[in-house]
């Protein structure tokens, strides 16, 4: 049997109950986060691109640390981007605002959509805690 825990964080409780997943799973010290995405507490679509790449930063740094991450931890990352070529810079000023570079390795696909209307990005990564 594998050890593994289930990591949800309070404010993402309601995705259990809509979408019947959990935001992260743990097995020993490895972190599976699920992709997440722009979108507020309530389960709305950020509309302003910039805003929404904000919120799905956050929304997985709230992940991470639920599961005893940080940014620090990933060690792979992917990205899903809906109209790649019109939003790549504005997302990519994004996370050199709040993502620390060159820590992990990192994969862009291009995606034609994601599971609702108006998300641009998802972001899926594997994070391994480290000691403290």
């Amino acid at each position: 049997m594998t050890d593994r825990t289930l990591i949800v964080p309070e404010p993402q409780k309601p995705i259990v109950e809509r979408a019947g997943y959990v935001p992260a799973v743990r097995v020993g010290d490895t972190l599976y986060c699920a992709g997440q995405v722009g979108r507020t507490a309530d389960l709305k679509v950020i509309d302003d691109p910039e805003q929404q790449f904000i919120a799905a930063w956050d929304n997985l740094l709230q992940v991470l640390e639920a599961g005893g991450c940080s940014f620090e931890d990933i060690v792979d990352m992917t990205t899903y981007h809906v109209n790649m070529a019109q939003h790549m810079a504005m997302f990519r000023e994004v996370k050199n605002r709040v993502f620390p570079r060159g820590l992990c390795a990192w994969t862009c696909i291009g995606v034609s959509e994601l599971a609702h209307p108006g998300l641009l990005v998802e972001i899926k990564c594997v994070a391994v805690r480290r000691a403290h």
